[in-house]
């Protein structure tokens, strides 16, 4: 029996609707994976402190506020910092399409946009990430 997939959920900046970010969450959990939801208003320095404290497989990234180039960008930087870049990063929220391929260039590994299922957040999960 492997270990669980261990997910970091976070909703980086000022952005102050967590729903979507709670909903990802509770699918994850119930999918048999072990969940840490760090709350609204987390930094990127705090997202990746708490992803290296939790040893976690994953962290995602929940943004409505429009900043995901800037958030996103910096959790990937600062885990490439840490040498963690084996920590896979995806992110969901209101993000134009245009900004995915962007995004995936800086090291997030998928975006989730409107309409995306939680089965096919946590089938992506299962398929894209190997517990340590």
């Amino acid at each position: 029996m492997s270990a669980p997939i261990r997910v970091v959920v976070a909703k980086p900046g000022l952005d102050g609707h967590d729903r979507g970010a709670k909903v990802v969450a509770r699918a994850l959990r119930d999918a048999g994976m072990e969940v840490v939801y760090t709350g609204l208003h987390q930094t990127p320095e705090q997202i990746v402190e708490t992803a290296l404290q939790e040893d976690a497989d994953v962290i995602g990234l929940s943004v409505l506020s429009g900043a995901h180039m800037t958030l996103f960008a910096k959790v990937c930087e600062l885990l490439a910092a840490q040498d963690a870049t084996d920590v896979v990063v995806f992110g969901g929220g209101i993000i134009p399409e245009e900004d995915v391929p962007r995004l995936k260039e800086l090291g997030v590994s998928e975006v989730f946009t409107p309409g995306a299922t939680t089965a096919s957040i946590v089938d992506w999960v299962r398929a894209n990430v190997t517990p340590a």
